[in-house]
């Protein structure tokens, strides 16, 4: 990978993360991309119902084709500071490594075969997929597989970060919203009187003590709560989201139970609580001697970088729970993922491209 298209993918990974793209919101990033695209050449350049921006790089033969995508959305606000910060070998923003750079990269795998003159039986779909971030559920990718479904010879997920993990099994994880009602009132007048506040701060304590499985790992955690109307009223409302993750289904399972039954201990007369359903990742996986891991691991190794074979929650569990060959992989490493500090090395980006445009000729030449 020349260092021209080097600085061309850092470029256009500033590009697409200046331009705010919380998930639903995405739309604004997504005109871009197309536009991108549309100059780029590609055939059948379109946004579909969901949100997707697709892209076809032609082959010369009537071959299953190959789908490569990398999600556009992030975790941030739409008010979020997206200011960048030059240090010496590291950039500095939210969301540029994820996944700004995973999108760019798209752009630097296209401009390396081109580059190279390379030939394939057949096509390269580009995708930039929405809503793979907090209550996304996957849904851009639902669609993505929805559309091609077995038709191809694998489906690539790109990351901007994790470069060296190849994620083959995807991780089941299943989203809660709990609600609290009471009656609320005067915090002096009806003093005693359930706060939907206090029976909820219950709740998050008695869910924090819940004893997790280490093996399988699994993990709880309530990443969002609000409620209540002023300091002086007594809530009549409050409401949390819980995310719940484990390498096991089964392990999962008994989680949602006895989370069920501390939602139902909760209930009593003026106490209302529910639980809503708002988020399903379906867990599937490929054998780590699958061809598509093999190769995979085989183009991180050429790179001098050891292939560590992982399992995640990322766009690729929709395809490997329908039993399609699927894996993630990233393309530079950095820190501070899903915060403000978030940031990407430049020097192992050349590497990570490398790797990625080795992929994709050996899946051609291989699968």
């Amino acid at each position: 990978m020349e260092s021209f298209y080097l600085r061309q993918v850092i470029d256009q990974a500033i590009a697409i993360q200046q331009i705010p793209s919380p998930s639903f919101k995405e739309t604004e990033r997504a005109i871009y991309i197309r536009e991108c695209f549309t100059r780029e050449e590609l055939q059948d350049v379109h946004i579909d119902g969901t949100g997707n921006v697709y892209g076809r790089l032609p082959g010369v033969g009537s071959g299953r084709p190959l789908v490569l995508s990398a999600h556009l959305d992030t975790v941030f606000p739409l008010d979020t500071d997206l200011s960048i910060k030059h240090k010496q070998g590291e950039i500095c923003g939210p969301g540029i490594g994820d996944n700004s750079l995973g999108v760019a990269g798209l752009f630097g795998l296209l401009w390396s075969l081109r580059q190279r003159k390379a030939v394939f039986d057949g096509d390269i779909w580009l995708v930039a997929n929405v809503g793979e971030e907090g209550l996304g559920d996957l849904r851009g990718m639902r669609a993505v597989v929805d559309r091609f479904g077995a038709s191809v010879r694998a489906y690539l997920i790109l990351e901007g970060l994790a470069l060296g993990q190849v994620y083959h099994r995807g991780l089941t994880v299943q989203r809660y919203r709990i609600t609290v009602h009471t009656a609320g009132g005067h915090s002096w007048v009806d003093f005693g009187c359930p706060s939907a506040i206090h029976e909820l701060a219950t709740l998050v304590t008695r869910l924090a003590n819940l004893p997790l499985s280490r093996s399988p790992r699994t993990s709880l955690n309530v990443g969002v709560i609000s409620g209540g109307t002023s300091v002086n009223t007594i809530a009549s409302g409050a409401m949390l989201e819980l995310d719940l993750r484990s390498e096991s289904e089964r392990s999962l399972k008994n989680l949602v139970e006895r989370v069920q039954r501390l939602v139902a201990l909760a209930i009593r007369p003026g106490v209302e609580v529910t639980a809503e359903l708002i988020g399903n990742r379906p867990a599937g996986e490929i054998t780590a001697d699958h061809p598509l891991v093999q190769l995979a691991s085989r183009c991180l190794e050429q790179q001098g970088i050891s292939a560590h074979l992982n399992i995640g929650s990322t766009d690729a569990n929709i395809p490997l729970s329908r039993g399609l060959p699927a894996v993630c992989i990233g393309l530079t490493t950095g820190q501070g993922a899903h915060t403000v500090r978030e940031s990407i090395l430049t020097e192992p980006l050349g590497r990570g491209l490398a790797q990625l445009v080795d992929l994709v000729e050996r899946i051609f030449r291989e699968l």
